[in-house]
Formats: C-alpha cells, sequence, structure tokens
C-alpha cells in the first residue's frame, strides 16, 4: 500500500516568522508573443496571455505569483479567463478576512473550491513569495530546497518534418540541455522519434503525447516506442483513465510518466498504488501550488519514484517558482526549466533565467523567487487589471 506523505523532512519555521495579512490582491493579464510557435497534439501557441497576481501584505510587502491557464480549455478545464472570475470573485472573498495567515495555509483555506488547481496555484505561490519575501530568505530555502543549482531539460514542439526536428535537437544539444523531450501525436511519432534517435544514439531522450492515443488503437505504436531506449513516455493516454495507463505499463520496460492525471496527492497516491506510472510530471499550476508540489515529491520520494518539473510556457515569474520547487529532494530528473531566452524576447524578470552549458541554472540568493520583476514592463504588456482590497 502506499503511505500518506508526511511533511516531517522540512525544516522547522523560525521563531520570528512573519505572519501575513492581506491587504490586497493585484490581478494583471498581459500579453507575451513567443520568439517562435510551439506546438503540441491540442494546438499551436504563438503568443501567451498569462495572469500575474500580486499579493500585498499590510506592511505593504509584495509577492508574485502567475496562472499557468492556457488561452483556452484545452489543456484541462481551466483558461486565463475562467482562472480570472474564480481569483476575482471566490478565491478573493475566501481571503478577505481580516485573518493573519502563513503561506502553508493558504491550500487549505481555498480547498471548498472544487478543481480550478491552476486559479488557486496562482495566488498560493504569490503568497510563498510573499512570505519568503518578509522572512528575507530565497524561496528555496523556505520550501526546504536542498540544491543550490538544478539540472535542465527542454521540451521541443511538433516539427514539420524529421529533418527539422533533428535540427532542433542538434541546437538544443549543442546548448547544453540534459534531457529532450519532444512532443508527439498520431502521425508525428515513430518516424520522428527514430530519426533523432538514429541521429543522437546516446542522448537522453524522452516523448510527450499530451494524452493523444487511445490503448486499444495504438497499443502497437507505444510497442515501437519501447524500442528506442526512452527515458519515459509521458501522459500517453486521456487524463482521468488511470486504469488504461496501468495496463498500458504492464506491457513496456519503458516507464510511463504522468502529467495531466495527478492534480493532487491523491492522485498520485492512486497512480502509484496501481503500477500506472513509474515518474511523475508536478506542475505547480496543475496541482494547486508549492504546498500540494512539495508533498506529491515527498510521496514519490518516499517510494524511489523519480518527479520532475514540468512547464507551461511561463514568462520568468512561473519560471523563478519552478525553479524554486525543483531544489526540494525529490526531484531527480531534468525538468523543463530552460532559459528565458529560449521563448521571449525580454522577460518580465531580471536577470533573466540562463542555463550553463553544463545544463544547469544556479539558484538565486536574493529574498523570495529571487528576481527583481520589472513591474514596468509588466503595465506596459498589461491588457486587462483589477485590483481587489482585502478586509
Amino acid at each position: 500500500m502506499i503511505k500518506t506523505a508526511s511533511t516531517a523532512r522540512y525544516e522547522p519555521r523560525p521563531v520570528n516568522d512573519p505572519v501575513i495579512q492581506l491587504a490586497g490582491l493585484e490581478l494583471r493579464r498581459i500579453a507575451m508573443t513567443l520568439k517562435s510557435p510551439f506546438e503540441t497534439s491540442f494546438g499551436l501557441t504563438t503568443e501567451r496571455r498569462i495572469l500575474i497576481i500580486k499579493a500585498i501584505d499590510r506592511t505593504d510587502v509584495s509577492g508574485y505569483g502567475e496562472c499557468t491557464a492556457m488561452e483556452t480549455p484545452l489543456f484541462n478545464h481551466e483558461s486565463v479567463d475562467t482562472a480570472w472570475v474564480v481569483i476575482s470573485r471566490y478565491l478573493a472573498s475566501m481571503l478577505s478576512t481580516g485573518t493573519r495567515i502563513r503561506a502553508d495555509e493558504i491550500g487549505k483555506l481555498l480547498s471548498p473550491i472544487r478543481g480550478n488547481r491552476m486559479a488557486i496555484a496562482a495566488v498560493e505561490t504569490a503568497v510563498w513569495d510573499l512570505e519568503a519575501r518578509m522572512l528575507g530568505l530565497p524561496l528555496w530555502q523556505h520550501l526546504g530546497g536542498r540544491r543550490t543549482e538544478i539540472d535542465c531539460g527542454v521540451s521541443i514542439g511538433l516539427q514539420v518534418t524529421p529533418e527539422a526536428l533533428i535540427e532542433k535537437v542538434a541546437a538544443e544539444v549543442a546548448a547544453g540541455y540534459q534531457r529532450i523531450k519532444l512532443k508527439i501525436k498520431p502521425g508525428k511519432d515513430i518516424e520522428y522519434v527514430e530519426a533523432v534517435r538514429k541521429e543522437f544514439p546516446n542522448i537522453r531522450l524522452s516523448v510527450d503525447a499530451n494524452s493523444a492515443y487511445e490503448l486499444d488503437r495504438d497499443l502497437n505504436i507505444f510497442k515501437t516506442l519501447d524500442e528506442f531506449g526512452l527515458l519515459m513516455i509521458e501522459q500517453p493516454l486521456a487524463a482521468g483513465d488511470l486504469i488504461d495507463h496501468s495496463k498500458l505499463q504492464k506491457r513496456l520496460k519503458t516507464p510511463i510518466c504522468l502529467d495531466e492525471s495527478i492534480t493532487s496527492l491523491r492522485d498520485a497516491r492512486q497512480a502509484l498504488e496501481i503500477d500506472a506510472c513509474r515518474i511523475i510530471n508536478i506542475k505547480l499550476g496543475r496541482v494547486g501550488g508549492h504546498s500540494e508540489a512539495r508533498a506529491i515529491q515527498e510521496l514519490a520520494l518516499s517510494h524511489n519514484v523519480p518527479v520532475w518539473c514540468g512547464g507551461m510556457l511561463e514568462s520568468g515569474i512561473g519560471r523563478a517558482h519552478n525553479i524554486a520547487m525543483s531544489t526540494l529532494e525529490g526531484f531527480t530528473l531534468p525538468g523543463d526549466v530552460s532559459a528565458s531566452e529560449r521563448y521571449w524576447d525580454e522577460d518580465i524578470i531580471e536577470p533573466a533565467v540562463v542555463v550553463s552549458p553544463a545544463g544547469t541554472i544556479a539558484t538565486p540568493n536574493s529574498p523570495g523567487i529571487g528576481f527583481r520583476v520589472r513591474e514596468d514592463l509588466i503595465r506596459k504588456l498589461t491588457v486587462r487589471s483589477e485590483l481587489i482590497r482585502l478586509n
């Protein structure tokens, strides 16, 4: 049986740990154009509409979070517009009590809201940043992180031809990334993966289907992919289908990694209990924030199951939170936390996130997320804003 995770591994709070009393939430939706289009099995993205949350304490200290919901409800049921409604109409009022709170209490406080994990995470991560700033600690240390640098992988979207894909992979390998992930879908899978593996026989290679396949229809595809020495096959089947993932895992030697299927600690426990996966991708937004992410990695660590940090085409604020989360002990595989310049001509934090030639990112030492948030650029990119004052 799978045991419930505990947080005993993490250091106790300092005696002078501040307690937060929120004065307001500022919501800003910004528009950022990707340097190049990014295609997955559920669509093509050229521009990101990103919801930035600023949590303001009564002492005027602020923290920042990012909602990772997409423009349309294709990755999951949320979108940037639904998240705005949930935060402004419901989450804000639940925080508007005048009560003193701690960051690790936010998830429980907002738990009456069903689903809407990305909306909750946007607020929860902002409060974690706020609390770390009040403590004068880097967020990664406040979370209980262990690493002073993290290993980085990269995700490559669907390409027109195998030759174009090989060219993209070559550039990322030359940049030092420690793991290459290829997006796949029916019709753009075996031929593409085979071409990359032939050209790069020794790289750490994985594929990500974003739920594009069906067990009975596509079993032969998975059996062929199983022969390419892949690190993992990520989310091959429908998000809610743990049973079929378990059936598939029993027929493969390649580990299945679950992404969309894992929205909570409960999902992770059930997936591990029935052997539906042997690796877990943790995305802050998808699981509802740092507290739940920390619990999931603790559970996985206790069962020697690797976890890693997935990406959602975040701006620098979301990327900084991903860096902090990736320093936790259970994150033993390179994540999708790559350099700012891969996606943006200009990021909303400085310095921009940089990946070393060895494929690593150094953890920042400044309080909170560790990067300066460029509020001037955020205002310039803003297409909608709202300031919600809390009692």
